[in-house]
């Protein structure tokens, strides 16, 4: 009986799904921030790639 009244007052098993409970919220926000910025990302390269391609055309005609 001591065993499970001294369980019921150990806290610590809480306080760890607790910080892992924070991690995981972290985690998900930060992936869903890099997916957006991701997206920005390669439309900025796209948007550069094409200028530079664009760019080495005209100079080749000339």
């Amino acid at each position: 009986m001591k065993f499970l009244a001294k369980l019921r007052r150990n806290e610590e098993g809480a306080t760890a799904i607790e910080y892992g409970l924070i991690a995981a919220l972290i985690a998900v926000a930060a992936i869903a921030a890099m997916q957006g910025m991701g997206s920005n990302l390669k439309t900025t390269f796209t948007k550069t790639s094409t200028a530079i391609e664009g760019g080495n055309t005209a100079s080749e005609s000339e």
